[in-house]
């Protein structure tokens, strides 16, 4: 930094104040700063200035089924958002979700000095075993809830697929199945809950329920299942990958999406508007979710309160053409 002011010809705190990004510095300032940086090629010493501001700009993110939609595109979201706020993100992720690998997971993190930590782990029981950690140090859970004692940031998902299904009953279907994700995941609970909801406030009964894995061939299954064994004038699918599934398994036997049946997706995955046809299903908004769990975290490292901050994030219902009113079968 002392080369850098040398060569700009200003004083070492003019310098930092170009660093850090202070608006009281002049544009030609600025631009002769800058310019010396650009020739010096100057780095911060991010291990130096950590010793004077006892932050390590770097946030722990935990997270589990990355190869999953939902889970790589909240990831891709979580990165960019600290990015944004001048955080680096170290990722640890899981392939066998137990407390003990989380607790190992945690524990890393801690040694390296992380800030506080995201956790991204779709799995039912994450929350108890976070709380039971008690790690003294920001976290902010993807799904927990104010009653988890944990901070979290959730898409609601029991709201995105009861919209799923009232619109269903708004086109006149009664007879609506659900083709749910593995058990296990808070998603698929949550999914489940929104579509008996939705049933149960309409009087209606509920529908077959198929638990898939969230692969399209699981949805493909299912849908053979439903031709042998279950009449159904709309099904509601876990996400858009077991709705692929479903329009397979309809198309091979003949039956006409939506003439003779209607599907509803969830995700809003990035080729559903290009399937045949076209996919109505509910959009998760990734970004957003992204941009408030780091809002959150650093909210929380600048003195705000830990633990119960509940934010939630409403999805979007797309209507495109795998719907239509029953009348038509």
């Amino acid at each position: 930094m002392e080369d850098v002011a040398k060569l700009a010809g200003v004083s070492h705190q003019t310098v930092s104040r170009v660093l850090n990004g202070n608006p009281n510095v002049s544009a030609r300032t600025l631009e002769k700063v800058q310019g010396a940086i650009v020739e010096l090629g100057y780095r911060r010493n991010t291990a130096a200035r950590s010793l004077v501001t006892r932050r390590s700009n770097t946030i722990g993110v935990l997270a589990s089924e990355m190869s999953q939609y939902g889970p790589s595109n909240t990831l891709l979201a979580l990165q960019q958002a600290a990015r944004e706020a001048g955080y680096f993100v170290s990722i640890a992720g899981l392939d066998d979700v137990t407390p003990e690998t989380i607790e190992e997971a945690m524990l890393r993190f801690m040694d390296q000095g992380v800030d506080g930590i995201i956790v991204q782990v779709p799995h039912s029981g994450i929350f108890e075993t976070l709380v039971s950690l008690n790690l003294g140090l920001p976290v902010v859970a993807i799904g927990a809830t104010g009653e988890n004692r944990l901070s979290g940031v959730a898409i609601d998902q029991t709201a995105g697929a009861r919209q799923a299904v009232e619109y269903l009953i708004s086109l006149g279907h009664q007879h609506i199945g659900h083709v749910a994700g593995p058990a296990g995941w808070v998603d698929t609970q949550a999914r489940i809950e929104g579509w008996r909801t939705a049933l149960a406030q309409a009087g209606l009964p509920e529908g077959p329920l198929f638990e898939g894995d969230w692969s399209a061939g699981s949805g493909f299954r299912a849908g053979q299942e439903i031709m042998r064994d279950a009449h159904v004038s709309a099904i509601f699918a876990g996400n858009d990958q077991m709705a692929l599934g479903l329009l397979r398994a309809f198309g091979e036997a003949g039956i006409n999406v939506p003439g003779d049946v209607s599907v509803v997706g969830f995700d809003d995955w990035l080729e559903s508007e290009f399937f045949l046809p076209p996919l109505t299903t509910v959009r998760q908004n990734f970004q957003e979710l992204g941009q408030r769990c780091v809002h959150i975290l650093l909210a929380e490292l600048d003195g705000g309160a830990r633990g119960g901050a509940d934010v939630e994030v409403v999805p979007e219902l797309v209507v495109r053409g795998t719907t239509a009113s029953p009348s038509l079968n």
